[in-house]
């Protein structure tokens, strides 16, 4: 290995590889909110109460259904082929002509926020039921419980599968290259393809992608840590020492 070559690679093309980690770190961030959000709100959805009325069954169960056929869609069909399927097949079948980046947004998003549906879902029912009977007993109805009670644990334990899907997320956007999007992948293609030096390339591709995912690792731990609050703490404001009289027998 030629370390010289790489580092001339680097200091020649270091524009084009910044603004296509830039682009993957961006397609990344967005996709990973949105996709959180999706996942929330279809997490809390599946995890209505039974109605007591028949209307209400019936339309919660095909709401259900729909959920269910989005998130096994999504999560059983590869990145690339939604991204061929969701660019091109809208134009087609729709009409709808969207610019790669924005599609790049969706498919990222549609993408994570069924893989978080189901962690948020998993999430809501590792929490203890006694806290939902709780809540219900003084009279909070499910969104209420849900609000106050149940999404800020869920949040907080279901925090280091986000990070992981985040993760994820830097990684796959390598497979959007399939629809012309300038992520990292692409621009190293584009630069691999000028220079044919393909290994040493796509090497210091890899370092910048380790980096990327390294970092933002560590700040969800540093993130996880905080919201933990600190293993020891003292109790604060008045903390005056009674002394308690001892008797003879």
């Amino acid at each position: 290995m030629n370390f010289e070559v790489i580092a001339d690679i680097f200091i020649n093309n270091w524009d084009a590889f910044l603004r296509g980690a830039g682009v993957t770190l961006l397609i990344a961030i967005v996709g990973t909110i949105i996709g959180s959000i999706i996942g929330l709100i279809i997490g809390v959805i599946r995890t209505i109460p039974t109605p007591d009325s028949r209307v209400k069954r019936i339309f919660l169960r095909i709401v259900n259904w729909i959920l269910s056929f989005y998130i096994e869609v999504f999560r059983g069909t590869p990145m690339m082929v939604q991204a061929m399927v969701i660019f091109y097949g809208l134009d087609l079948a729709f009409g709808i002509d969207i610019d790669n980046m924005t599609a790049a947004y969706l498919i990222v998003s549609v993408n994570t926020g069924a893989y978080m549906a189901e962690i948020v879902r998993g999430g809501i029912l590792s929490i203890d039921k006694g806290q939902f009977e709780a809540a219900h007993a003084i009279g909070m109805n499910h969104f209420q419980t849900m609000m106050n009670v149940i999404l800020p644990q869920t949040i907080r334990n279901i925090l280091p599968a986000t990070g992981n899907e985040f993760v994820i997320n830097i990684k796959d956007t390598s497979v959007l290259n399939v629809i012309s999007v300038s992520e990292l992948f692409f621009a190293s293609n584009t630069i691999a393809g000028a220079n044919f030096m393909f290994f040493e390339t796509f090497f210091i591709t890899s370092i910048i992608y380790l980096i990327l995912t390294f970092t933002v690792t560590r700040i969800l731990r540093l993130l996880e840590r905080k919201l933990d609050g600190p293993d020891n703490f003292n109790l604060v404001g008045n903390q005056m020492q009674v002394d308690i009289p001892k008797f003879k027998e």
